[in-house]
């Protein structure tokens, strides 16, 4: 009933450039109450992780913190495997994926879809875009993601004072944004690493130098357990 009560989000993987350029997919989410599309929609390669968290991101600066996120079960936003490394398996819990860490960390209570038909609303905006929006690109000959997310930016506002609807709940659910930094980390990749013993750790195949403690009882993080955030810049 209420404006940030919950959010639709999902992945549509479209010829949006009729041939013109790759086929892209377009990652945006929706308020369920009013039907707005939120800030944050971009389009990208295909439904991905990174799309996830920069939709979440930019949606939350603009509009605030969500109570909800109604979604399918992609693998990035939920885990689908049956694998249980070592360390969950002593904790007696797997983790989450970065999207689920994300809206962990944030607050917002995630909810999945059964079936393709529980997501009816964000399809229908699927169905709206691929007719309204494709004819938009096509006027301007949009060849590229990049043309493609501008004339998105313009056309978020037109599609949302046409078809939009006031709340029945005038009242808004949106909580307070947290400051810039604290945002910027939680909607980024995290990752738990063991220090090495040269007071490093290991990303792929990343090896990242860490700063030697202040503590002078201390001259190392060798063997503690970290958490490594990778920003979206």
């Amino acid at each position: 009933a209420q404006a940030g009560q919950m959010i639709l989000w999902d992945g549509s993987r479209h010829d949006w450039l009729e041939g013109r350029g790759p086929r892209l997919c377009l990652m945006a989410a929706i308020d369920d109450a009013t039907g707005e599309l939120l800030p944050g929609a971009h389009f990208v390669d295909q439904e991905c992780t990174l799309g996830y968290l920069r939709v979440l991101r930019d949606l939350v600066r603009v509009k605030g913190v969500p109570l909800t996120a109604y979604m399918d079960r992609h693998g990035t936003l939920q885990r689908n495997d049956k694998n249980w490394s070592l360390e969950e398996q002593l904790a007696g819990r797997r983790q989450p994926t970065h999207v689920k860490r994300a809206l962990d960390d944030l607050g917002i209570q995630a909810i999945y879809a059964l079936s393709p038909q529980a997501k009816g609303r964000v399809e229908r905006l699927w169905g709206t875009l691929q007719d309204r929006l494709v004819s938009e690109l096509r006027l301007v000959g949009a060849t590229t993601a990049n043309e493609a997310n501008r004339i998105l930016d313009a056309y978020r506002s037109d599609h949302n004072a046409r078809f939009a609807i006031c709340a029945a709940d005038a009242h808004q659910a949106w909580r307070p944004v947290p400051d810039k930094n604290t945002l910027e980390a939680l909607c980024g990749l995290g990752y738990i690493r063991k220090v090495a013993r040269n007071n490093t750790v290991r990303i792929g195949r990343t090896v990242v130098d860490i700063p030697r403690p202040r503590n002078a009882d201390r001259a190392t993080y060798a063997g503690t357990l970290v958490t490594v955030r990778h920003l979206l810049d």
